[in-house]
C-alpha cells in the first residue's frame, strides 16, 4: 500500500487509507475505511447500509494486490455512487427531508404516481 493517507471523496462516499480510533482518523495503509453519506442526504435502513458495505467489501477484494492509487480509490467510489443510485431508484433508500440542503443529487424521488 502506501505511507501517506490516500482518500477518495465523492458526493456520498469518502474512502480513506485509515481507521477510526478514539473518534479520530488514524492513517493506516493496510485498511480502507468507508464514510457513507457524510451529509446525511439519505435515510438509511440497515438493509441499504448493508448493501453498500457488502459492495464496498467486494470492490476492495477485487482490487486486492493492485497498486493503491487515487485513481483506483475513485473507481471504487464511483462504483459505490452507482450502487447508491440503484438502490434509491429501487425504493430501498429515500431522501432525508431534514438534510441541510435537499438537492436531489441522484435524481427526483420516484412515486407510484410517476412510474
Amino acid at each position: 500500500m502506501t505511507d501517506a493517507l490516500i482518500k477518495c471523496t465523492t458526493r456520498h462516499v469518502r474512502i480513506f487509507t485509515a481507521i477510526y480510533q478514539n473518534e479520530q482518523i488514524v492513517e493506516d495503509p493496510t485498511h480502507l475505511t468507508l464514510d457513507l453519506d457524510p451529509d446525511n442526504e439519505f435515510i438509511w435502513t440497515e438493509n441499504a447500509t448493508q448493501v453498500i458495505q457488502t459492495r464496498f467489501k467486494e470492490l476492495v477484494t477485487a482490487y486486492a494486490g493492485k497498486e493503491l492509487t487515487d485513481y483506483n480509490l475513485r473507481k471504487i467510489g464511483s462504483e459505490l455512487e452507482s450502487k447508491i443510485r440503484q438502490i434509491l431508484q429501487a425504493g430501498q433508500l429515500s431522501y432525508n427531508p431534514d438534510c441541510r440542503v435537499l438537492n436531489y443529487s441522484m435524481g427526483l424521488p420516484r412515486s407510484k404516481d410517476l412510474l
